[in-house]
């Protein structure tokens, strides 16, 4: 989703969460570089008397974290690196330097439209041959794609956000004797067990402002039913949203959206609620029994007296179909300047080894397929990383981030408000698809 400060900060509490959660757990702090900054065991080159500026959005223990990374970097090589932090808006720290033609080594994207906005006025540095075979060696070939530009190869991703995951208490399900359900069958008869004990099923975020959750949903069931290739192309809109592939989506989702006794507040109560008070009334308020959020709803639920691992768990978002849904966001590291010292740091940052150093932080999970979940402290990252390995080649990135931000980012507008108009009509399949297809129709243009 494009329209994401809320959810920059809650990344940015989580990471503090789950690195508290490592330590509880006993994790060793050294473990495969840990927070040492220790070097990486990787034949890297000599940088000594190198300087190099990166620049990311993030703050806070975010940032905190990324600066491990990057002592265990200069260590290993010799290089001297300052961070920069662009704030929420990373195109407007980096557009007057770029036209100053005085910009960072490297910069770290929240967004692949900004890769491609950037590579379109030739404003970055393809990646060398010794880099793209680092991330031809620990991704998949969708993760190079999307980090690419007219067969050009210009990013690496650095961090992922998981949000193939449902939130739930615990208490509620034993209560009730339900289990984590593993499919969408199973999930509408836990819903239908929970709301038949007196438990509420679902806390649904579905108010204009905060809608983007449910293109998540959509996303999920889609990409599980339609499969990945479909799920690209619909992305591209080489695929209109008036296939019957778009249908059968919606008409899974309304099996749950379409039940008022299924949500919190109903469904009036429902369109009205955000995304922080549908996980915080869940865990705080215990509203609900289930609420979606990725990983970083961790942060709410950090507000609450719940305890993430105990009073809060996570369970696979459930396959509709015969695809694992597992999908990611990120953000990735492209080169602005020539010079060895950017490119030895990209790098650096497609190798398992950074990753490692990262994981062992907590609050981070990683696309690199070499980066294995022994690598993750804290149980909740390494149970996620474990879903992502057993995605693999199918896991694909947010769709509405990778359309245009008139019809996949915007409040009130495209695919939100054509979701959220689902929920108040669940019988319209037909007419939520013209109206899908209309919106993209406009924004492809």
């Amino acid at each position: 989703m494009r329209f994401n400060s809320r959810r920059v900060t809650s990344a940015a509490v989580a990471a503090g969460l789950l690195m508290a959660g490592a330590a509880a757990c006993g994790g060793d702090d050294k473990k495969d570089g840990g927070s040492t900054g220790a070097p990486s065991a990787g034949n890297w080159a000599k940088l000594n008397g190198t300087k190099i500026e990166v620049a990311a959005k993030w703050s806070g223990p975010e940032e905190k974290n990324f600066r491990e990374v990057l002592k265990a970097f200069e260590k290993a090589t010799g290089a001297t690196v300052t961070y920069a932090s662009t704030g929420e808006n990373t195109d407007a720290y980096l557009g007057p330097r770029l036209a100053a033609n005085t910009p960072p080594d490297v910069a770290i994207l929240p967004q692949p439209g900004l890769l491609q906005q950037y590579a379109k006025k030739k404003q970055l540095k393809p990646l060398a041959p010794d880099v793209v075979a680092e991330v031809d060696k620990n991704y998949s070939p969708y993760w190079k794609q999307l980090a690419s530009a007219d067969g050009q190869t210009y990013g690496v991703l650095a961090k992922a956000a998981y949000k193939s995951i449902l939130w739930y208490r615990p208490e509620a399900f034993t209560e009730t004797g339900v289990q984590p359900p593993q499919t969408w069958p199973d999930l509408v008869k836990a819903a239908t067990t929970l709301q038949e004990g007196g438990q509420t099923p679902i806390d649904l975020a579905a108010a204009s402002s905060d809608s983007w959750t449910l293109t998540d949903w959509f996303e999920n069931v889609y990409l599980s039913q339609a499969g990945p290739d479909n799920y690209d192309k619909l992305a591209k809109h080489e695929l209109k949203w008036t296939d019957p592939t778009v249908g059968k989506a919606l008409e899974t989702l309304a099996q749950i959206w379409g039940k008022g006794d299924f949500l919190a507040g109903g469904t009036a109560g429902a369109t009205k609620t955000k995304f922080d008070g549908s996980v915080t009334d869940t865990f705080g308020q215990k509203k609900a029994a289930m609420v979606y959020g990725g990983d970083f709803a961790a942060a709410n639920i950090a507000t609450t007296k719940a305890k993430v691992g105990t009073d809060a768990k996570v369970f696979a978002f459930p396959k509709a179909g015969d695809t694992t849904p597992a999908l990611l966001g990120g953000d990735i590291a492209v080169a602005l300047k020539d010079g060895k010292g950017g490119q030895e740091l990209m790098k650096y940052l497609a190798s398992p080894e950074a990753g490692k150093v990262w994981a062992g932080l907590g609050g981070y999970l990683s696309p690199n397929k070499n980066v294995k979940p022994d690598a993750y402290t804290d149980p909740i990252s390494k149970q996620l990383a474990e879903q992502i390995g057993v995605a693999g080649d199918a896991a694909r990135y947010d769709m509405s981030d990778l359309q245009p931000a008139a019809f996949g980012g915007t409040p009130g507008k495209g695919m939100w408000e054509a979701l959220r108009g689902l929920v108040l009509k669940p019988t319209d399949i037909k007419g939520t698809q013209d109206k899908l297809e209309a919106e993209a129709a406009k924004a492809y243009k």
